[in-house]
Protein backbone atom coordinates (compact mmCIF):
# COMPACT_ATOMS: atom_id res chain seq x y z
CA UNK A 1 0.00 0.00 0.00
CA UNK A 2 0.98 3.60 -0.94
CA UNK A 3 0.31 6.42 1.89
CA UNK A 4 -0.82 9.47 0.05
CA UNK A 5 0.96 12.60 0.27
CA UNK A 6 -1.50 14.29 2.23
CA UNK A 7 -1.33 12.33 5.14
CA UNK A 8 -4.59 9.92 5.59
CA UNK A 9 -5.47 11.10 8.79
CA UNK A 10 -9.22 12.65 7.65
CA UNK A 11 -11.72 10.57 5.96
CA UNK A 12 -12.31 13.25 3.86
CA UNK A 13 -15.63 13.41 1.37
CA UNK A 14 -16.22 13.29 -2.33
CA UNK A 15 -16.61 17.65 -2.24
CA UNK A 16 -14.10 19.53 -3.38
CA UNK A 17 -13.90 23.57 -2.96
CA UNK A 18 -12.40 25.48 -5.25
CA UNK A 19 -14.33 28.90 -4.49
CA UNK A 20 -16.67 30.57 -2.42
CA UNK A 21 -19.30 33.22 -2.85
CA UNK A 22 -20.57 33.95 0.57
CA UNK A 23 -22.62 31.48 1.80
CA UNK A 24 -22.15 29.11 -1.07
CA UNK A 25 -19.27 27.16 -1.79
CA UNK A 26 -18.41 25.83 -5.12
CA UNK A 27 -16.69 22.36 -5.94
CA UNK A 28 -14.13 21.49 -8.86
CA UNK A 29 -16.90 20.38 -11.19
CA UNK A 30 -19.07 23.17 -10.69
CA UNK A 31 -21.19 21.67 -8.52
CA UNK A 32 -22.76 24.01 -5.55
CA UNK A 33 -23.21 23.17 -1.88
CA UNK A 34 -25.34 25.94 0.62
CA UNK A 35 -22.84 26.06 3.39
CA UNK A 36 -23.90 25.90 7.14
CA UNK A 37 -20.98 24.32 8.10
CA UNK A 38 -18.50 27.37 7.68
CA UNK A 39 -15.47 25.34 7.82
CA UNK A 40 -16.71 24.34 11.52
CA UNK A 41 -17.30 27.35 12.61
CA UNK A 42 -14.51 29.13 11.17
CA UNK A 43 -15.43 31.23 7.84
CA UNK A 44 -18.31 33.92 10.28
CA UNK A 45 -18.11 36.06 7.26
CA UNK A 46 -18.42 33.56 4.55
CA UNK A 47 -16.28 33.31 1.42
CA UNK A 48 -14.74 36.72 -0.29
CA UNK A 49 -16.31 38.97 2.38
CA UNK A 50 -14.90 41.85 0.60
CA UNK A 51 -14.01 43.79 3.83
CA UNK A 52 -11.97 40.57 5.19
CA UNK A 53 -10.13 39.86 1.55
CA UNK A 54 -8.88 43.62 1.13
CA UNK A 55 -7.24 43.70 4.52
CA UNK A 56 -5.08 40.90 3.61
CA UNK A 57 -4.60 41.64 0.75
CA UNK A 58 -3.04 45.32 1.41
CA UNK A 59 -1.35 43.57 4.26
CA UNK A 60 0.36 41.00 2.38
CA UNK A 61 1.71 43.39 0.03
CA UNK A 62 3.51 45.68 2.98
CA UNK A 63 4.20 43.10 5.77
CA UNK A 64 3.34 39.57 6.39
CA UNK A 65 5.69 38.53 9.31
CA UNK A 66 9.40 39.56 11.12
CA UNK A 67 8.61 37.16 14.34
CA UNK A 68 8.35 38.31 18.11
CA UNK A 69 11.77 39.66 18.51
CA UNK A 70 10.49 42.99 17.33
CA UNK A 71 7.39 45.67 18.62
CA UNK A 72 4.62 44.85 17.10
CA UNK A 73 1.99 47.76 16.36
CA UNK A 74 -0.42 45.47 14.41
CA UNK A 75 -0.18 43.08 17.68
CA UNK A 76 -0.54 45.84 20.05
CA UNK A 77 -3.72 47.51 18.35
CA UNK A 78 -5.86 44.03 17.62
CA UNK A 79 -4.92 42.83 21.80
CA UNK A 80 -6.02 46.57 22.37
CA UNK A 81 -9.17 46.13 21.09
CA UNK A 82 -10.17 42.97 22.34
CA UNK A 83 -8.96 43.99 26.09
CA UNK A 84 -11.33 47.22 25.61
CA UNK A 85 -14.25 44.34 24.21
CA UNK A 86 -13.83 41.95 26.72
CA UNK A 87 -12.92 40.72 30.62
CA UNK A 88 -9.08 40.85 29.61
CA UNK A 89 -6.51 42.46 30.41
CA UNK A 90 -3.37 41.14 28.01
CA UNK A 91 -3.34 38.65 24.91
CA UNK A 92 -1.04 36.28 23.20
CA UNK A 93 -1.78 35.60 19.82
CA UNK A 94 -1.86 32.11 18.31
CA UNK A 95 -1.97 29.98 15.41
CA UNK A 96 -4.72 28.21 16.12
CA UNK A 97 -7.24 26.84 18.73
CA UNK A 98 -5.16 24.04 20.48
CA UNK A 99 -2.78 26.42 20.85
CA UNK A 100 -5.06 29.13 22.29
CA UNK A 101 -5.52 26.44 24.74
CA UNK A 102 -1.99 25.14 25.62
CA UNK A 103 -1.36 29.19 26.49
CA UNK A 104 -4.81 29.05 28.81
CA UNK A 105 -3.32 25.66 30.46
CA UNK A 106 0.15 27.15 31.09
CA UNK A 107 -1.08 30.29 31.98
CA UNK A 108 -3.02 29.00 34.69
CA UNK A 109 -0.58 26.61 35.90
CA UNK A 110 1.73 30.04 36.17
CA UNK A 111 -0.13 31.60 37.97
CA UNK A 112 0.10 29.32 41.08
CA UNK A 113 3.58 28.56 40.79
CA UNK A 114 4.61 32.20 40.17
CA UNK A 115 5.64 34.22 43.49
CA UNK A 116 3.06 34.23 45.65
CA UNK A 117 0.99 31.10 44.60
CA UNK A 118 1.26 27.39 45.65
CA UNK A 119 3.30 25.22 43.15
CA UNK A 120 1.24 22.25 44.16
CA UNK A 121 -1.92 23.48 42.32
CA UNK A 122 -1.21 21.87 38.80
CA UNK A 123 -4.48 19.85 38.13
CA UNK A 124 -7.36 21.51 35.62
CA UNK A 125 -10.70 19.64 36.10
CA UNK A 126 -12.40 19.37 32.52
CA UNK A 127 -15.44 17.62 31.66
CA UNK A 128 -16.76 14.88 29.78
CA UNK A 129 -17.48 15.08 26.03
CA UNK A 130 -15.63 17.71 25.84
CA UNK A 131 -12.64 18.75 23.03
CA UNK A 132 -10.30 21.23 23.29
CA UNK A 133 -8.07 20.39 20.53
CA UNK A 134 -5.40 18.11 18.80
CA UNK A 135 -2.04 18.54 20.49
CA UNK A 136 -0.59 16.15 23.21
CA UNK A 137 -1.80 18.71 26.32
CA UNK A 138 -5.08 19.25 24.58
CA UNK A 139 -6.24 15.67 24.23
CA UNK A 140 -5.03 14.75 27.52
CA UNK A 141 -7.28 17.48 28.84
CA UNK A 142 -10.79 15.77 26.64
CA UNK A 143 -12.24 12.77 28.23
CA UNK A 144 -12.50 10.76 24.77
CA UNK A 145 -11.07 7.72 23.85
CA UNK A 146 -11.49 8.05 20.47
CA UNK A 147 -8.86 11.00 20.61
CA UNK A 148 -6.29 9.26 23.34
CA UNK A 149 -6.14 5.58 21.08
CA UNK A 150 -2.55 5.27 19.62
CA UNK A 151 -0.55 8.16 21.86
CA UNK A 152 -0.05 6.98 24.90
CA UNK A 153 0.98 8.11 27.71
CA UNK A 154 -0.97 10.81 28.11
CA UNK A 155 0.01 14.04 30.04
CA UNK A 156 -0.75 14.11 33.90
CA UNK A 157 -2.48 16.90 35.59
CA UNK A 158 -6.21 16.70 34.29
CA UNK A 159 -9.45 15.37 35.98
CA UNK A 160 -12.52 14.83 34.17
CA UNK A 161 -15.96 15.19 35.60
CA UNK A 162 -19.65 14.95 33.82
CA UNK A 163 -20.63 18.27 32.06
CA UNK A 164 -22.96 20.54 33.99
CA UNK A 165 -22.46 18.85 37.06
CA UNK A 166 -21.77 21.26 39.67
CA UNK A 167 -21.85 18.96 42.43
CA UNK A 168 -19.43 16.72 40.62
CA UNK A 169 -16.76 19.42 39.65
CA UNK A 170 -17.22 21.46 43.19
CA UNK A 171 -16.42 17.35 44.95
CA UNK A 172 -13.03 17.15 42.36
CA UNK A 173 -11.14 20.15 44.12
CA UNK A 174 -8.49 19.25 45.84
CA UNK A 175 -5.28 20.70 46.90
CA UNK A 176 -3.59 19.67 44.04
CA UNK A 177 -6.21 21.78 41.73
CA UNK A 178 -5.65 24.95 39.75
CA UNK A 179 -8.65 26.11 37.91
CA UNK A 180 -11.67 24.61 35.33
CA UNK A 181 -11.37 24.41 32.09
CA UNK A 182 -14.73 24.61 30.16
CA UNK A 183 -16.66 25.32 26.93
CA UNK A 184 -19.53 27.08 27.75
CA UNK A 185 -20.87 25.66 24.99
CA UNK A 186 -19.93 21.97 23.91
CA UNK A 187 -19.71 22.05 20.12
CA UNK A 188 -17.95 18.35 19.30
CA UNK A 189 -19.63 16.97 22.10
CA UNK A 190 -22.90 17.60 20.98
CA UNK A 191 -23.87 21.27 20.62
CA UNK A 192 -24.64 21.58 24.59
CA UNK A 193 -24.86 24.70 26.09
CA UNK A 194 -24.11 24.61 30.00
CA UNK A 195 -26.71 25.50 32.40
CA UNK A 196 -26.43 29.30 34.43
CA UNK A 197 -26.44 28.02 37.44
CA UNK A 198 -23.23 25.97 36.31
CA UNK A 199 -21.15 28.06 34.94
CA UNK A 200 -22.16 30.59 38.01
CA UNK A 201 -21.35 27.96 40.70
CA UNK A 202 -17.51 27.69 38.99
CA UNK A 203 -17.42 31.16 38.85
CA UNK A 204 -18.14 31.06 42.76
CA UNK A 205 -16.09 28.09 43.43
CA UNK A 206 -13.12 29.81 41.80
CA UNK A 207 -13.64 32.60 43.86
CA UNK A 208 -13.76 30.64 47.05
CA UNK A 209 -10.93 28.66 46.63
CA UNK A 210 -8.31 30.91 44.30
CA UNK A 211 -8.91 28.94 41.23
CA UNK A 212 -8.78 29.61 37.53
CA UNK A 213 -11.98 29.61 35.53
CA UNK A 214 -10.90 29.15 32.34
CA UNK A 215 -12.86 29.24 29.13
CA UNK A 216 -12.63 27.70 26.22
CA UNK A 217 -14.66 30.05 23.25
CA UNK A 218 -13.11 28.92 20.80
CA UNK A 219 -16.05 27.61 18.96
CA UNK A 220 -18.60 29.37 20.30
CA UNK A 221 -16.86 32.64 20.34
CA UNK A 222 -16.69 35.69 18.00
CA UNK A 223 -20.44 36.41 17.76
CA UNK A 224 -21.28 32.37 17.25
CA UNK A 225 -23.76 32.30 19.82
CA UNK A 226 -25.33 36.24 19.80
CA UNK A 227 -23.17 37.73 22.23
CA UNK A 228 -19.24 38.48 21.07
CA UNK A 229 -17.94 35.83 23.52
CA UNK A 230 -20.69 33.23 25.43
CA UNK A 231 -19.35 33.97 29.00
CA UNK A 232 -21.64 37.76 28.53
CA UNK A 233 -24.94 35.69 28.70
CA UNK A 234 -24.21 33.91 31.85
CA UNK A 235 -23.47 36.80 33.99
CA UNK A 236 -20.14 35.90 34.30
CA UNK A 237 -16.07 36.55 33.72
CA UNK A 238 -13.58 33.96 33.29
CA UNK A 239 -9.87 34.26 34.25
CA UNK A 240 -8.20 33.17 31.18
CA UNK A 241 -9.93 32.56 28.02
CA UNK A 242 -9.30 30.45 24.21
CA UNK A 243 -10.58 31.66 21.16
CA UNK A 244 -9.64 30.88 17.39
CA UNK A 245 -12.17 29.95 14.49
CA UNK A 246 -14.16 33.00 13.94
CA UNK A 247 -11.31 35.59 14.86
CA UNK A 248 -9.92 35.62 12.36
CA UNK A 249 -12.99 34.62 9.65
CA UNK A 250 -11.29 31.75 7.63
CA UNK A 251 -7.40 33.11 8.43
CA UNK A 252 -5.67 30.86 10.94
CA UNK A 253 -5.26 32.29 13.99
CA UNK A 254 -6.19 32.27 17.85
CA UNK A 255 -5.94 34.27 21.32
CA UNK A 256 -5.31 33.43 24.94
CA UNK A 257 -7.28 36.34 26.66
CA UNK A 258 -6.43 36.61 30.36
CA UNK A 259 -6.73 39.20 33.38
CA UNK A 260 -3.27 40.92 34.66
CA UNK A 261 -4.09 38.71 37.67
CA UNK A 262 -4.12 35.49 35.92
CA UNK A 263 -1.55 36.31 33.86
CA UNK A 264 0.81 36.88 36.96
CA UNK A 265 3.03 34.11 35.54
CA UNK A 266 3.80 34.48 31.77
CA UNK A 267 6.72 36.77 31.88
CA UNK A 268 9.33 37.47 29.15
CA UNK A 269 10.62 33.88 28.54
CA UNK A 270 7.94 31.88 29.58
CA UNK A 271 5.69 31.21 26.34
CA UNK A 272 6.25 32.13 22.81
CA UNK A 273 5.65 31.94 19.17
CA UNK A 274 6.97 32.27 15.44
CA UNK A 275 4.26 32.73 13.92
CA UNK A 276 1.32 34.23 16.36
CA UNK A 277 0.80 37.46 15.83
CA UNK A 278 2.08 38.26 12.83
CA UNK A 279 1.01 41.48 10.57
CA UNK A 280 -0.93 39.63 7.83
CA UNK A 281 -3.25 37.43 11.11
CA UNK A 282 -3.67 40.75 12.85
CA UNK A 283 -5.28 42.37 9.85
CA UNK A 284 -7.65 39.24 9.15
CA UNK A 285 -8.61 39.72 13.30
CA UNK A 286 -9.02 43.66 12.74
CA UNK A 287 -11.26 43.22 9.46
CA UNK A 288 -13.46 40.39 11.26
CA UNK A 289 -13.73 42.67 14.62
CA UNK A 290 -14.67 45.60 12.50
CA UNK A 291 -17.49 43.90 10.98
CA UNK A 292 -18.95 41.62 13.78
CA UNK A 293 -18.11 43.36 17.17
CA UNK A 294 -21.00 45.97 17.44
CA UNK A 295 -24.42 45.69 18.54
CA UNK A 296 -26.21 45.87 14.87
CA UNK A 297 -24.35 43.23 13.65
CA UNK A 298 -25.19 40.56 16.57
CA UNK A 299 -28.66 41.66 16.88
CA UNK A 300 -28.82 40.39 13.19
CA UNK A 301 -26.71 36.85 14.22
CA UNK A 302 -29.56 36.42 17.28
CA UNK A 303 -32.56 37.74 14.82
CA UNK A 304 -31.14 34.91 12.18
CA UNK A 305 -31.17 32.28 15.14
CA UNK A 306 -34.26 32.94 16.53
CA UNK A 307 -35.52 32.73 12.91
CA UNK A 308 -33.52 29.56 12.28
CA UNK A 309 -34.56 27.58 15.33
CA UNK A 310 -38.29 28.39 15.24
CA UNK A 311 -38.06 26.77 11.36
CA UNK A 312 -36.41 23.99 12.68
CA UNK A 313 -38.67 23.62 15.56
CA UNK A 314 -41.94 23.66 13.40
CA UNK A 315 -40.10 21.06 11.21
CA UNK A 316 -39.39 18.81 13.61
CA UNK A 317 -42.96 16.89 13.83
CA UNK A 318 -43.37 16.77 10.08
CA UNK A 319 -39.99 14.20 10.60
CA UNK A 320 -40.52 12.99 13.92
CA UNK A 321 -39.19 9.44 12.88
CA UNK A 322 -35.84 10.75 12.11
CA UNK A 323 -35.34 14.38 14.23
CA UNK A 324 -35.57 14.52 18.20
CA UNK A 325 -35.04 18.21 19.26
CA UNK A 326 -33.01 21.32 18.65
CA UNK A 327 -30.36 22.89 21.20
CA UNK A 328 -27.92 25.60 21.29
CA UNK A 329 -27.27 29.11 21.24
CA UNK A 330 -27.14 31.96 18.47
CA UNK A 331 -25.97 30.83 15.08
CA UNK A 332 -24.01 27.41 17.22
CA UNK A 333 -27.34 24.84 16.63
CA UNK A 334 -27.97 21.45 17.06
CA UNK A 335 -30.29 19.46 15.69
CA UNK A 336 -30.52 15.67 17.40
CA UNK A 337 -31.64 12.53 15.65
CA UNK A 338 -33.94 9.77 17.22
CA UNK A 339 -31.46 7.04 17.32
CA UNK A 340 -32.12 4.93 14.47
CA UNK A 341 -31.20 8.19 12.32
CA UNK A 342 -27.27 7.71 12.78
CA UNK A 343 -26.22 11.68 12.01
CA UNK A 344 -23.34 10.76 10.15
CA UNK A 345 -25.30 9.09 7.14
CA UNK A 346 -27.47 11.80 7.25
CA UNK A 347 -24.75 14.40 6.93
CA UNK A 348 -23.31 12.69 4.06
CA UNK A 349 -27.05 12.57 2.28
CA UNK A 350 -27.69 16.35 3.19
CA UNK A 351 -24.22 16.88 1.22
CA UNK A 352 -24.15 14.17 -1.36
CA UNK A 353 -28.01 14.54 -2.55
CA UNK A 354 -29.06 18.19 -1.65
CA UNK A 355 -25.90 20.40 -1.68
CA UNK A 356 -26.14 20.92 1.94
CA UNK A 357 -23.08 21.25 4.16
CA UNK A 358 -23.60 20.54 7.70
CA UNK A 359 -21.18 18.80 10.55
CA UNK A 360 -21.44 15.62 12.58
CA UNK A 361 -21.27 16.15 16.64
CA UNK A 362 -21.29 13.57 19.34
CA UNK A 363 -24.85 12.61 20.96
CA UNK A 364 -25.93 12.06 17.13
CA UNK A 365 -26.56 15.67 16.60
CA UNK A 366 -26.09 17.48 13.47
CA UNK A 367 -24.13 20.73 14.13
CA UNK A 368 -26.00 23.94 12.18
CA UNK A 369 -22.84 26.36 12.12
CA UNK A 370 -23.70 29.11 9.32
CA UNK A 371 -21.98 31.99 7.66
CA UNK A 372 -22.83 34.93 10.79
CA UNK A 373 -24.01 36.94 7.57
CA UNK A 374 -27.29 34.62 6.58
CA UNK A 375 -30.47 36.51 5.62
CA UNK A 376 -33.87 34.66 5.61
CA UNK A 377 -33.24 33.61 2.26
CA UNK A 378 -30.96 31.19 3.21
CA UNK A 379 -32.82 30.06 6.27
CA UNK A 380 -35.29 29.30 3.84
CA UNK A 381 -32.90 27.73 1.43
CA UNK A 382 -31.96 25.64 4.28
CA UNK A 383 -34.74 24.61 5.59
CA UNK A 384 -36.46 23.19 1.93
CA UNK A 385 -32.93 21.25 1.52
CA UNK A 386 -33.28 19.38 5.08
CA UNK A 387 -36.78 19.02 4.62
CA UNK A 388 -36.15 17.31 1.38
CA UNK A 389 -33.57 15.67 2.71
CA UNK A 390 -35.39 13.99 5.16
CA UNK A 391 -37.81 13.32 2.74
CA UNK A 392 -35.81 10.40 0.86
CA UNK A 393 -33.10 9.72 3.97
CA UNK A 394 -32.82 5.10 3.69
CA UNK A 395 -34.15 5.25 7.02
CA UNK A 396 -34.39 1.52 8.66
CA UNK A 397 -37.89 -0.55 7.38
CA UNK A 398 -38.88 -0.24 10.86
CA UNK A 399 -38.77 3.13 11.20
CA UNK A 400 -39.61 4.00 7.87
CA UNK A 401 -42.96 2.31 8.55
CA UNK A 402 -43.72 5.44 11.72
CA UNK A 403 -43.74 8.26 9.36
Amino acid sequence: MTITPLMPVYPRCEVRPVRGEGCYLIGERGERYLDFASGIAVNLLGHGHPHLTQAIQKQAETLIHVSNLYGSPQGEHLAQRLVDSTFADTVFFTNSGAEAVECAIKTARAYHQSEGGDANRTVLITFNNAFHGRTMATISASNQEKMHKGFAPLLPGFRYVDFDDLEGAKAAIGPDVAGFLVEPVQGEGGVRPASPEFMKGLRDLCDEHDLMLVLDEVQCGVARTGTFYAYEQYGIEPDIMATAKGIGGGFPMGACLATEKAARGMVAGTHGSTYGGNPLAMAAGEAVLDVVDNPEFLAHVRTMSDRLRGALEQLIPNHDAIFDSVRGMGLMLGLKLKDKAENRAFVAHLRDHHGLLTVAAGENVVRILPPLIIEQAHVDEFIERLSAGARDFAMPVAVRGQE
